[in-house]
């Protein structure tokens, strides 16, 4: 592993752990001749999906544009980055389980608009108004309409 301060190419483990669900390994590593210590994830290597865009380009699926995507939407929330991650895996583990070799970008887009809706709720219409192409004030009203609809509906 190569480290990420002066590119020297040896470095020792220093603490393995593995995340809740099992799925990944953080590992924070030391390097042999800085001694800066950095992070590392591992995690298995899935069949790798093609994201159907909605113009019909294919690209391969990238969990770090999930993140990307998620961190633009919680910022300046009270949203921590392991949250961010741990969303960006939950839908990971769904297109896996959902589809074989190609998902559709609006399946993803609607999974991190409906984990943001749960997590903030003004994430959520941020996230949605770039998503769905907001146009003017009337649809971010018709989307802050309907999320008050839903919570009307949780106090009854």
């Amino acid at each position: 592993m190569k480290c990420p301060s002066c590119s020297f190419k040896e470095t020792k483990v220093v603490d393995s752990r593995m995340n809740g669900e099992g799925t990944s390994i953080r590992r924070r590593r030391e390097c042999l001749k800085c001694s800066k210590r950095f992070t590392t994830h591992e995690y298995v290597e899935q069949v790798s999906l093609l994201v159907v865009k909605r113009d019909g380009r294919r690209q391969p699926y990238d969990r770090a544009r999930v993140i990307t995507g998620l961190m633009k939407a919680c910022e300046k929330r009270p949203v921590g980055v392991e949250q961010i991650e741990n969303v960006a895996i939950e839908i990971e583990r769904t297109i896996q389980k959902k589809f074989d070799r190609e998902v559709p970008s609006t399946a993803i887009g609607e999974l991190i608009m409906e984990k943001l809706y749960t997590l903030d709720e003004v994430a959520y219409v941020r996230f949605a108004s770039v998503y769905r192409q907001f146009r003017d004030v009337n649809h971010f009203m018709k989307e802050i309409q309907v999320i008050l609809e839903r919570d009307k509906g949780k106090k009854k």
